[in-house]
């Protein structure tokens, strides 16, 4: 399987398992499980360019991916976070950090100490297990990501629940803002990743 049939079939795997699996006529449960046979048999038939593929594919996709995306149990797969859809993900709830980020637009700060973090159109709000990956995430759609920190000690001492999910990523339904708090923009991790965007835009 090449590079670029991996990341074709990447794309598939997230749109099936994260929003769409009637798309390709798969059955997937309440927890978000579908059976790779199953779904390597329905893509081979709507796409003929895949004809070879097989369900063991996706295993390789899922156990090379770095961010823990998916999450493979003998003959099924299912995704572990970015769900439009509504599930019931039986993620652990245990070996959680004591602080988790999540990036915002700055001129959004004000609101969200008064209001906390809702999912919006997402099942979940996502979580970075560093500020270094809440950079990250923010910078897909937001040029200078301002990072709030959640102090999940307290929000789960309340009864708030958090879901280990991905490798550095962590779920939960909202926030209240009782637990926020703004990571100063002059902290040492986000100067440096600013000045490393800084300097990749001026080549």
């Amino acid at each position: 399987m090449s590079d670029r049939e991996a990341n074709s079939l990447g794309r598939i795997l997230a749109l099936v398992l994260r929003h769409a699996p009637e798309k390709f006529g798969v059955d997937m449960d309440i927890n978000g499980w579908v059976n790779t046979r199953e779904l390597s048999e329905s893509i081979s038939k709507q796409r003929r360019h895949y004809h070879w593929l097989r369900g063991w594919h996706f295993s390789a996709i899922a156990n090379s991916d770095e961010k823990g995306r998916y999450q493979v149990e003998g003959e099924m797969i299912r995704a572990t976070y970015g769900h439009s859809i509504e599930l019931e993900l039986d993620l652990p709830t245990d070996d959680i950090p004591e602080a988790l980020y999540w990036p915002c637009e700055a001129e959004q700060v004000k609101a969200i100490l008064e209001l906390g973090i809702t999912a919006g159109d997402r099942q979940h709000v996502h979580l970075s297990k560093t500020i270094n990956k809440a950079m990250e995430a923010g910078h897909v759609r937001i040029a200078r990501p301002a990072i709030m920190e959640v102090d999940t000690t307290r929000a789960i001492a309340d009864g708030n629940i958090i879901y280990r999910a991905g490798k550095s990523v962590y779920l939960t339904t909202d926030m209240p803002a009782d637990y926020l708090y703004q990571v100063e923009a002059d902290d040492p991790v986000i100067s440096e990743m600013v000045a490393r965007w800084e300097a990749e835009e001026e080549e």
